[in-house]
């Protein structure tokens, strides 16, 4: 959904894109002998792993030196070893850069299947500029290589040194991925006076060692790889991996300030606060958009919307810019901007008309911001509009209520599908860090009401004596369920919005043909989507002898795709919703009730289904409903959502059975 180019911390430390990479072929790599520490990572003994395991990591080993300047130096060693075809990728070596982070030296090896050792030479080590995807410019650089021999058997290596920009007195320690780690540490070095301190996410704490000269270690071995291939609502990766959060201080520095979501959030509104400085431009322009507006949430709906769909989405990122956003002039001038600069616009023109509103540092991956773990990586900014004291409106839905009793209505300005007062689902039942000087805080965002996410769908169809079915389809969606499809009318061309149809029609239906296609509220965030059009399609009821058999509930799906393994993983529902369904079949002349599906209804606390399944006259009628109420559950609860998923798949399959008189 969202594009890497929206990180409002730089992906420096994130890999490219793999066709990207297929200009980077090692030309000819000299044969040389690999270091010793890559030998002695080689020879040591390998835990037992699945078949299905890619590769492995034998060593990773960082070592952070911190100057007295606030300048740091990265030096850094990692091994892998490729165990099947599908982990050669994880052979490839590639290490982002720019002005502010300059690479000192890269060395890479590489061991073959049949023992040969290789050096890739410095001329062999391509040096690329950064893809685009076309919203964005950034003067990111990557050096990459394809070291030989990355087949099963093989083994990479690289040695990197590193220079640090002093953006943040922060690092942090991935340390867990989707592949087993043999061996790894972390070494810090700072100079006298310094002093740090170290938060962990979704991890135990790991005892530090004391070294000579100021330094100090972690340590761990054999961390297991997260597995999520395969796995039905699996949560994302980021939301899983373990990472030590790292920060330091110099002489006269709190470092226990600095590593608190306050010192996190002081930290960025140093970068920020100036930013959101208006002028006369957009002071007129918002004074423009409210002309009229009495109502605070009228005022803030109107240039909210003009920060989503006026100011378009597009990434300029030099040196510290993929941390600070532009100057609000500048991106009001410019009428486009990324999603800190938005954030950043929106805040300008609210104060323009006496409304407050604030930046807030999120994750669009669900459960990566550890509400016990003070960080400020994230890759989203958004919007924290104040609301005024005593006000009240059933509109303002997405609402927090912060520590100093202050209430804030959370809206996305980069998001444009999202109708103003609510909040896409992927970042609701996550966390986010409030920017508001000495009141910044980490934040639940709230998980929003099922009402707000809606579709439903009825039908009016009349079923022939040959099983063909013909008649008049309404369908209606609300909130993020109607996201694709508005971007589909309103940006789509007719080509797309057939296949898209033909796709959706296509699960239910053999053969099949639309007509007299009609779509409302497609750019009307605020009001239904309404797609209205009739259907006939071929062969839908079964005759066998003088039985007929008719699935009552004409199209869609409700269900849960699940698994039959054991869950070791959370289980992700995605977004809460409410989908129900109102379905009447005509029968051909002549035909008797012989077997009807017995009415469902299973409610449990994350979510609920009902259905029924009725002959009134001539007419099959059939009803569903089903409710989502959670985003998330613990591992321990799949047996429930097995079930539920049982039942709704059980009751979407089941035939009414009827009987020539």
């Amino acid at each position: 959904m969202f594009s890497s180019s929206r990180d409002l911390r730089t992906s420096r430390s994130v890999a490219v894109l793999c066709a990207f990479l297929t200009f980077c072929e090692v030309a000819k790599a000299s044969k040389d002998s690999v270091p010793d520490w890559v030998k002695a990572a080689m020879e040591k003994p390998l835990p037992k792993y699945s078949a299905e395991t890619a590769a492995v990591v034998l060593m990773d080993d960082t070592t952070l030196t911190v100057g007295g300047d606030g300048k740091s130096t990265e030096h850094h060693r990692y091994v892998v070893k490729i165990l099947r075809p599908t982990g050669r990728g994880e052979g490839m070596v590639e290490v982002p850069y720019d002005a502010d982070h300059k690479i000192r030296s890269l060395k890479v090896w590489s061991v073959g299947p049949d023992g040969h050792e290789y050096k890739v030479k410095d001329e062999e080590i391509a040096d690329l500029g950064y893809p685009g995807q076309g919203n964005l410019y950034s003067d990111m650089r990557l050096k990459v290589a394809k070291a030989p021999g990355r087949d099963p058997g093989g083994v990479v290596a690289y040695e990197l040194e590193q220079q640090n920009a002093p953006y943040s007195h922060e690092a942090d320690w991935f340390f867990q991925d989707n592949l087993p780690r043999v061996e790894e540490s972390y070494t810090l070095e700072v100079p006298a006076g310094y002093t740090y301190g170290v938060v962990w996410a979704h991890h135990a704490a790991v005892p530090a060692r004391d070294l000579e000269k100021g330094r100090t270690r972690w340590e761990l071995n054999d961390t297991p790889a997260i597995d999520l291939e395969r796995v039905p609502l699996q949560p994302s990766m980021e939301g899983l991996a373990g990472r030590m959060v790292l920060h330091y201080a110099p002489p006269g520095e709190s470092v226990t300030e600095a590593g608190s979501w306050r010192g996190v959030g002081e930290w960025y509104e140093k970068l920020s606060e100036e930013r959101k400085a208006s002028n006369p431009e957009i002071a007129a322009k918002a004074t423009e958009l409210v002309a009229g507006k009495t109502d605070f949430y009228d005022k803030a709906e109107a240039i909210t919307e003009f920060v989503q769909k006026e100011i378009r989405y597009f990434v300029i990122e030099k040196g510290i810019g993929g941390l600070q956003p532009h100057p609000a002039a500048e991106i009001f001038h410019n009428r486009y901007g990324d999603c800190k600069d938005k954030a950043t616009l929106l805040a300008a023109m609210l104060s323009s008309v006496g409304l407050h509103s604030d930046i807030v540092l999120v994750h669009t991956n669900r459960g990566f911001v550890d509400p016990e773990a003070p960080s400020s990586l994230g890759n989203h900014a958004i919007g924290a509009i104040e609301i005024p004291k005593g006000y009240e409106n059933a509109k303002l839905r997405s609402v927090v209520l912060a520590k100093s009793g202050k209430r804030y209505l959370i809206v996305d300005p980069t998001w444009e599908k999202t109708p103003f007062g609510q909040l896409e689902s992927n970042l609701q039942g996550g966390y986010g860090v409030l920017v508001e000087g000495s009141q910044s805080e980490i934040l639940a965002l709230p998980v929003l009401s099922p009402t707000l996410n809606t579709v439903s769908r009825s039908a009016y169809m009349q079923l022939g004596a040959d099983g063909s079915l013909k008649g008049s389809i309404v369908e209606k969606r609300f909130g993020d369920l109607s996201e694709r499809r508005r971007m589909l009318y309103a940006e789509g061309d007719v080509k797309q919005q057939k296949t898209e149809m033909d796709r959706i029609l296509g699960r239910d239906f053999g053969s099949f043909e639309v007509t007299d296609m009609k779509v409302e509220n497609a750019a009307a965030l605020n009001k239904d989507l309404t797609t209205s059009y009739k259907l006939s399609a071929q062969r839908y009821g079964r005759t066998m002898g003088p039985l007929l058999m008719v699935r009552p509930r004409v199209m869609g799906s409700a269900g849960m795709a699940t698994d039959r393994k054991e869950r070791k993983v959370p289980i992700d529902l995605s977004e809460t919703m409410t989908a129900k369904d109102d379905f009447t079949i005509d029968l051909p002349e002549g035909y008797a009730v012989d077997e009807m599906p017995e009415p469902v209804k299973l409610d449990m606390d994350f979510a609920s289904y009902e259905s029924s399944s009725q002959l009134t006259g001539n007419s099959l009628h059939y009803t569903s409903t089903y409710t989502v109420r959670q985003v998330t559950l613990p591992a321990n609860r799949y047996a429930d959502v097995q079930k539920m998923a049982s039942v709704i798949e059980a009751d979407e399959q089941s035939n009414a059975v009827f009987k020539k008189k």
